[in-house]
């Protein structure tokens, strides 16, 4: 029940705050492909790049009675928009990807994250987690530095099974109310196709990213670029973080 009742929450607050950004219908049928592998894989491309996780966050550790908690928006400019045209029958240029987060830290500069997206104008639900350690935790002097884990897996469109992981190496330093943060790292992604005309996917793409924080005391914003292969990812957040 409460499990349900989260779930449902969610979905109202990413459909109020996303709803006037989708002019279009996101939702795929891989039927339009004609089985046409190159396009299934330039989709699986843009899908990698724009649903992968993005932590919207500096890489310092919360400590194990800190928490971020907020909602999020990130709007990715799809490379292959003409097979976007074939798949959802739309102009798409961008696919925007609103998202709720949950960031708690643990002792040892150990941190958790995961976050839910649904796409209003679609069947696409996305769950995304990720798992941080900062071997340099930083100080007035020196920056933090941390490796972090992450996954992410789409549900809700029946021909298609997608799921992402990663591995990044960020570094960030505060100053004052601002901290900039910066990041590298690799993202892998498993693509497979429920119809007999494609084959499954599975490559992996480079991923640089750069963002800023403002903390406000307990209110927190977050803006961060992402390119990981070859789409561009712009996104923002507004949280709740102690």
């Amino acid at each position: 029940m409460k499990q349900s009742r989260w779930k449902g929450l969610s979905v109202a607050i990413l459909m109020g705050v996303s709803a006037p950004l989708y002019a279009g219908d996101y939702d795929i049928s891989l039927d339009g492909l004609a089985g046409v592998q190159d396009d299934f894989l330039k989709l699986s491309e843009d899908l990698g790049a724009a649903l992968s996780y993005k932590a919207l966050a500096p890489v310092e550790p919360l400590g194990s009675l800190g928490f971020d908690i907020g909602i999020e928006m990130s709007s990715s400019a799809v490379a292959n928009s003409d097979v976007w045209k074939k798949v959802t029958g739309e102009d798409i240029s961008n696919l925007p990807v609103p998202r709720v987060h949950l960031h708690k830290g643990l002792p040892l500069n150990v941190d958790i994250a995961a976050s839910y997206a649904t796409i209003p104008a679609s069947d696409i639900t996305l769950f995304a987690w990720e798992l941080r350690y900062a071997f340099m935790e930083g100080n007035i002097a020196l920056p933090a530095v941390a490796i972090r884990y992450t996954q992410s897996n789409l549900s809700g469109v029946e021909q298609l099974s997608f799921s992402t992981r990663g591995v990044e190496l960020g570094i960030s330093k505060g100053f004052a109310m601002a901290t900039p943060y910066a990041g590298v790292g690799q993202i892998w992604v498993d693509s497979g196709a429920s119809i007999a005309a494609l084959k499954d996917e599975s490559f992996s793409m480079r991923k640089l990213f750069v963002g800023l924080n403002f903390n406000l005391g307990l209110m927190n914003l977050a803006v961060e670029g992402d390119k990981t292969g070859e789409v561009t990812s712009y996104g923002g957040k507004i949280s709740f973080r102690f």
